[in-house]
């Protein structure tokens, strides 16, 4: 298997379609008109208290039905159902978790507050930010050590699909050690596939680009405060290098 579903969420498509007419570029009023009819509300920095940014369908924190003043945690599990999607915030961590997807959350509470040292994508679809904060990330297949950064990773028990959006991972397959790499990127610059059933040295592979999209992580990095390192003068768009 080369690849996963394409996006599932309707509105998220039409929000994809939005963005790609070039909607973003007619600036920052009317970008927070377009998310808050996409997402609910503008995108800003959410307030301590809150965790949850957004949540559309059956989601579910530690098996209780998730609403929008639901606290996540930092040794929470997110679980999501068919066409379902949840954004939102620990720490300095900002996500969004897909339909049919299980997260469990590993960290703990500095006088900071929130951190995560551990995610564990058990299956499912994953967008992540954090910056400056190592942590692990584990599928089925692969184990991968985050150094600050952007990523998407797409899991099932036989393949992992990520992406090292911005920043630097150290990625490697689960069964075999020797299958490994360290990537380095400004700018989806090297996605990988992750097995564990290919000849020894041979488990990590190229893939394309997919099912992700510089607008979800400026929105998910606004989300904590930040702006994406890629951020394009005069709010143009830029895609994705395409080296692989």
């Amino acid at each position: 298997m080369d690849g996963f579903e394409a996006a599932d969420d309707p509105r998220r498509r039409q929000l994809i379609a939005a963005l790609t007419a070039g909607v973003f570029a007619s600036g920052f009023v009317a970008r927070e008109s377009l998310a808050a009819t996409f997402f609910g509300t503008p995108p800003r920095k959410l307030p301590p208290e809150q965790s949850i940014y957004r949540l559309e369908g059956d989601v579910r924190v530690n098996g209780a039905g998730a609403r929008l003043d639901t606290a996540i945690g930092p040794k929470d599990t997110i679980e999501t159902g068919d066409k379902s999607e949840i954004v939102f915030v620990v720490g300095g961590n900002s996500m969004i978790v897909r339909s049919n997807s299980v997260l469990k959350l590993d960290g703990g509470k500095e006088e900071s507050g929130f951190f995560i040292s551990a995610l564990r994508l058990l299956s499912g679809k994953l967008l992540s930010v954090s910056r400056n904060q190592k942590h692990a990330v584990t599928t089925a297949t692969a184990t991968i050590g985050i150094r600050g950064t952007g990523f998407y990773v797409e899991a099932d028990p036989e393949l992992t699909y990520f992406c090292t959006c911005y920043g630097q991972t150290d990625i490697a397959s689960v069964a075999d050690p020797t299958s490994s790499e360290t990537v380095t990127a400004t700018h989806h610059d090297k996605p990988l596939y992750i097995t564990n059933n290919a000849q020894s040295g041979k488990n990590v592979r190229r893939a394309g680009f997919i099912n992700h999209t510089d607008q979800e992580l400026m929105l998910i990095e606004t989300l904590v405060g930040r702006t994406p390192p890629f951020v394009f003068a005069g709010g143009e768009y830029s895609a994705p290098r395409k080296e692989y």
